[in-house]
């Protein structure tokens, strides 16, 4: 799971949710309600407070100046900030909050614009550094963490880096938008905001700054007696890595960053580096924990050196033992995996008691803390947050599905977090426990019936995260229950709306802070939709929220169909809102839309689907020309853009349904249904054997796009996307390589385990691929077991059924991870519309006579 995750935690116990909003940011820092003078303004924009002179226009980029703080400094950071800038004419912005603040400087915090607070804007190079000189030491003395983006200005709390200030955004070369600037050639280019201090080619130094980047560069990694071999982990606090000793043998080093990778007492990493350094001391020859090396400075920031431990992370240890993912486990399978785990766990528990013997309380138990080695011997890392066995204070930071409850401190914590791991060893989705305890007996049930546990083997551990008195009733999901089901769904989905809120109408995934809460993916565009498709209702006070969003977007609004506008606009058409659909898609045309990559998510291949469907619903022949123009450009680009090696992501192009060849597929298909011209379908053909070289076939005989160091099933990225697309291809033409594929790729949708239950990347996904390909799906025996298994995940909520988004840390109502999708997938195996599928991705279906007669070149071949 991405870090980030975490950082969006803070707000909402039930939600993702951002500390800006009203709801969320919390009481403001004292100089938000100071008064400006005249001539500014004032303005919001997220987690900021901009001030602005309305006589001063400012250029659109260069070099700005932020300052960071620590929690304590924050107010008198600001006060001077504020001082020194307004009677100056200085135009700049701040964090809102102490919320707000908290959020970027907390150990999950995203690293590239960790610690800012103040960001000011120079209106030359000049100014910058009469700014850097005069406010720099006013400052002198206050602390902040250092902003690795940034090049600090002496040893303060200033930073500064070459960048935007005013909000330009371009692709960059996967067809992604970011944020932009323009280089020496007067092209958009991305802004990088990196966790590296990098100054852009076209960009001078000043001679200001020269001594302060060589100041940087003193700092270096050969003046400590270790050599650094590779990364194993970064966080805000500091990175650990792998390094070898001065006689060769290997070491793990854990780096301390100042005032950064705060947990909740507000201790920062280099505080919790000599906490840790102190337990292992305490510590030192209790079998299962690592040994200290001692601890050394290295510039500002602390490192401690420990035992490297060789063998497994315990959560990939389990992955790889897991008989549940597959189909063809045999009961040895099961019965193997059942004495291993068994075995590990009391490993895991003599450990603890070790460590209780000693006084210690470990406090942070969880499958990522856990080492296996190559002889099956358990250790313990991290022993950060460790504390004393009768303690009164929970530990600053935790694992969600395996915190104690806020009465269980010190050792009683540690018990808590041994009984979560009983469960989490055969169902690893106990963050689902962080969220609703009573769950923990749901999950034993389902273990009993699967696994061979000894007798007995859970009870105490069910009954301390769920103590006995308390009712519980397991959900259900039984196809029979379909209506009951889709209401309970709707019911959560509907209580869960903020229409009084700009941002966003339904709580989602936190990538809705980023694209937007407009778009199909992860906005209000795709739970309406299946709202509405599943038989669930519509509602005019949500649609009017939509509408008036989509036909005056807000700057940097995403275009495409499952990102942005392009979704918006399809979803407006389809609940009647024609002319608020069309007005939708002339916004989009309006903007650069052809430097977008060719992907369906967010591109070309979406929007060109879009054009097509609403030139054919609404009739408009301009309409049509501009699809297939989408059409023409991505074939044209198709080679290039996903050429490559044999896996997907990271530096390589991304296969599957939204991002890959797959997709551009599904532009191309329908282009070929409007004009017969099969070079489309030549090109699309393609597209679907590029997304084929990044596959492998596994013992089982599944093929699953591989990612390196992963395979995927899923839909967003994975098998089952690529199989929609296969065999909507196969209905055009045959081919027996094709054929051979699409069932390799079916065998991946066979898991009765999957961990995430979302539309996009878990269960409902599987689920919508297998209702497609059945021809009575509610009979279907393989769509019934995933029907059913989707009470694995479903929680109660405003007396309704929800389940949780990535990382099943919170509630999720969007379409992409949340409610809407899973209703989405129920609807599509259960109800009787066909239209209950995902937009303008149908699944399988004949070949079209050519809808329109436009004029278009055609396809290169």
């Amino acid at each position: 799971m991405d870090d980030r995750y975490a950082a969006f935690t803070m707000a909402d116990p039930a939600f993702y949710d951002a500390m800006y909003s009203a709801e969320t940011a919390g009481e403001s820092f004292a100089v938000a309600g100071r008064e400006l003078p005249e001539g500014w303004r004032r303005s919001e924009s997220d987690d900021w407070l901009t001030m602005r002179r309305e006589d001063v226009a400012l250029p659109a980029q260069g070099w700005k100046i932020h300052a960071s703080a620590t929690m304590d400094g924050a107010e008198r950071v600001l006060a001077a900030a504020w001082d020194y800038c307004v009677p100056r004419g200085i135009q700049f912005k701040f964090l809102r909050s102490p919320s707000a603040l908290l959020v970027r400087v907390s150990k999950y915090a995203p690293r590239g614009y960790s610690g800012k607070l103040v960001t000011v804007y120079p209106g030359s190079d000049a100014e910058c550094e009469r700014i850097l000189t005069e406010l720099g030491a006013l400052l002198d003395g206050e602390a902040g963490p250092y902003i690795l983006s940034d090049l600090r200005w002496g040893k303060g709390p200033l930073h500064v880096r070459y960048g935007a200030f005013a909000n330009r955004y371009t692709t960059d070369e996967r067809g992604a938008v970011v944020p932009a600037l323009l280089d020496g050639e007067g092209r958009l280019v991305a802004d990088r905001r990196d966790p590296v201090f990098h100054v852009p080619d076209w960009v001078e130094l000043p001679a200001f700054l020269a001594p302060h980047l060589e100041a940087r560069s003193a700092v270096k990694v050969d003046a400590i007696p270790y050599t650094i071999e590779s990364v194993l982990h970064f966080s805000n606090g500091g990175g650990i890595y792998l390094a070898r000793d001065a006689e060769g043998g290997q070491a793990v080093l854990k780096e301390g960053r100042p005032h950064a990778g705060l947990d909740a007492w507000g201790h920062d990493a280099v505080a919790r580096v000599e906490h840790e350094h102190a337990v292992l001391e305490r510590l030192e020859g209790v079998a299962g924990v690592p040994a200290s090396r001692g601890v050394f400075w290295l510039g500002e920031h602390r490192f401690l050196a420990m035992e490297y431990v060789e063998g497994e992370v315990l959560s990939k240890a389990v992955v790889t033992r897991y008989p549940l993912v597959d189909a063809d486990a045999t009961p040895e399978d099961y019965a193997r995996f059942t004495a291993w785990a068994v075995d590990v766990h009391a490993q895991i528990t003599a450990i603890v008691e070790r460590l209780h013997e000693r006084g210690v309380a470990y406090g942070d138990l969880h499958l990522f803390n856990v080492m296996v080695r190559p002889d099956g011997r358990a250790c313990l890392l991290d022993f950060e947050v460790a504390g004393s066995v009768d303690d009164e204070r929970r530990a600053g930071l935790g694992n969600q599905g395996f915190a104690a409850p806020r009465s269980l401190t010190g050792a009683a914590a540690d018990r808590y977090s041994l009984a979560c791991m009983k469960l989490a060893l055969f169902l690893p989705m106990t963050n689902l426990l962080g969220l609703h305890r009573l769950k923990a007996r749901h999950f034993a049930a389902v273990i009993r019936e699967r696994f061979p546990v000894p007798d007995g083997w859970l009870d105490d551990a069910v009954d301390l995260i769920a103590p006995p008195e308390y009712a519980y009733e397991p959900p259900s999901t039984e196809p029979e229950d379909w209506p009951a089901v889709r209401d309970a769904i709707a019911r959560a989905i509907v209580a869960s709306a903020t229409p009084e809120r700009e941002d966003r109408l339904f709580p989602g995934d936190v990538q809705q802070f980023e694209s937007g809460g407009l778009g199909l993916a992860y906005g209000a565009a795709g739970v309406l939709h299946a709202l509405d498709t599943a038989g669930a209702g519509r509602h005019e006070r949500f649609e009017d929220w939509l509408l008036q969003r989509s036909v005056d977007p807000a700057p940097g609004s995403r275009l495409g169909l499952y990102d942005g506008l392009c979704g918006a606009a399809f979803t407006l058409d389809r609940l009647g809102h024609h002319q608020a659909a069309l007005d939708t898609v002339d916004v989009v045309l309006g903007e650069d839309w052809k430097s977008l990559g060719g992907d369906l998510f967010g591109g070309l291949a979406g929007i060109g689907l879009t054009l097509l469907h609403l030139a054919g619903t609404r009739g408009e022949p301009d309409l049509a020309a501009t699809g297939l123009s989408c059409a023409g450009l991505v074939a044209d680009r198709l080679a290039t853009e996903t050429a490559g090696g044999a896996t997907s992501g990271g530096r390589e192009p991304w296969a599957g349904l939204m991002r890959g060849g797959a997709g551009r597929a599904m532009l191309l298909m329908r282009a070929f249904d409007a004009t017969g011209d099969t070079g489309y379908l030549d090109a699309a053909a393609a597209g679907l054997r590029a997304d084929l070289v990044r596959t492998v076939v596994r013992s089982n005989g599944s093929r699953e796009i591989d990612e390196g160091w992963r395979t995927m099933p899923y839909l967003e990225a994975g098998s089952v996307g690529l199989g929609i697309a296969l065999d909507t291809y196969r209905t055009y033409r045959p081919d027996p390589g094709f054929d051979e594929a699409a069932g390799q790729l079916a065998l991946a949708a066979r898991s009765p385990m999957y961990i995430l239950p979302g539309l996009f990347t878990g269960r409902a996904g599987i689920l919508y691929y297998l209702a497609g390909r059945s021809g009575r799906p509610a009979a279907d025996p393989g769509v019934r077991r995933q029907v059913q298994a989707l009470a694995w995940h479903a929680l109660p909520y405003a007396d309704g059924m929800a389940f949780p988004g990535t990382g099943l840390l919170r509630l999720s109502m969007d379409l992409a991870t949340g409610g809407a999708g899973i209703l989405l997938a129920l609807a599509a195996a259960l109800g009787d519309d066909p239209e209950a599928r995902l937009p303008l991705i149908g699944s399988s279906t004949a070949p079209q006579a050519p809808a329109f007669e436009t004029r278009v070149d055609p396809v290169s071949r």
